[in-house]
């Protein structure tokens, strides 16, 4: 029988990603309505120090599977292994960052287990009544939402966009078990050969961890008007960011961008600055603490999520 809710730890370098311990946290909630564990799953070399910081972050259990051929991602090696774990543990649900190692991941997984898979959720929750996982991700080139269940295959499985859901705050005091697992590589496991990594350097800041945004859209008229949103932005200690509008009219950069296809964020203050509010881009600033619009349209659809709007 399956149980407990299980997530896949990722680490890069010896690092573990902010995406992990975004979904330790959602676990730990989802967990709660199912009366179950929260079990990590952490890949790589030398890895099994990280096991109790995963335990203070939310999970009850921490299971590694450690060897050198983990050491730097590869998809065979990493999905024998998780698909070993998935058969000998049976997980109700198992959730997987919708990373660029996730989004190559989980798919593979969940062909080799026969379950389904939902791609890039922007919300999860436990049906009170049937205890299934609900899983919402844009449908439709995000033009409306779709709630997606899993009722026949077990896990229940998803990957999810970081910067979502909210991390628990790390407790010292808890304690936990952490375990390894053994699993039996071979030189088949190697499809591939990784000549060298070239990291790219980033230029721009990152706002997913901008505790302050201010975003402009096509209305704000050009691309000159950024200048003034950047000032404002400085003073107010935050960084600029845009709807796709003003990405694909060439006045911002890709890595700015908030919505279905660019960045999800949550910062304390979302400042939206002609920016119309297609259900794309509220899909990517929703769960910002506090948004205020500006807009010259008193039926922009972003007003229905602001707190504060500005007609003007």
């Amino acid at each position: 029988m399956s149980k407990d809710i299980f997530v896949f730890a990722e680490q890069r370098d010896g690092k573990l990603q902010n995406v992990s311990y975004e979904l330790i946290g959602e676990a730990a909630s989802l967990a709660q309505d199912l009366g179950q564990k929260v079990v990590a799953v952490l890949l790589g070399d030398k890895v099994k120090q990280y096991g109790d910081e995963l335990i203070k972050f939310g999970a009850d259990e921490v299971i590694v599977v450690e060897a050198p051929i983990l050491k730097e991602y590869m998809t065979e090696p990493y999905a024998k292994a998780l698909t070993a774990v998935i058969r000998d543990r049976n997980p109700e649900i198992f959730l997987i960052g919708a990373t660029s190692i996730g989004r190559d991941l989980a798919p593979r997984i969940s062909a080799r287990i026969k379950t389904g898979l939902t791609a890039d959720c922007t919300a999860l929750c436990i049906d009170p009544d049937t205890k299934l996982l609900m899983m919402t991700r844009p449908a439709f080139g995000g033009n409306l939402m779709a709630i997606i269940r899993c009722k026949d295959h077990r896990p229940q499985m998803a990957t999810v966009r970081p910067g979502v859901m909210q991390p628990m705050e790390k407790d010292l005091s808890r304690t936990g078990k952490v375990e390894r697992f053994q699993v039996k590589f071979d030189d088949r496991d190697i499809n591939i050969e990784i000549l060298e990594i070239v990291k790219k350097t980033k230029t721009a800041a990152d706002i997913t961890a901008a505790k302050c945004l201010v975003s402009g859209g096509r209305g704000i008229g050009n691309k000159e008007y950024f200048g003034e949103l950047r000032e404002l932005a400085e003073l107010l200690d935050g960084e600029i960011s845009s709807s796709r509008a003003a990405v694909d009219a060439g006045w911002m950069d890709k890595e700015r961008q908030v919505g279905q296809t660019g960045k999800t964020v949550r910062p304390e203050l979302y400042l939206a600055c002609g920016i119309s509010g297609a259900i794309q881009h509220v899909a990517g600033m929703e769960n910002s603490n506090t948004v205020i619009a500006i807009n010259k349209s008193e039926t922009a659809p972003i007003f229905g999520v602001s707190d504060l709007g500005i007609v003007g």
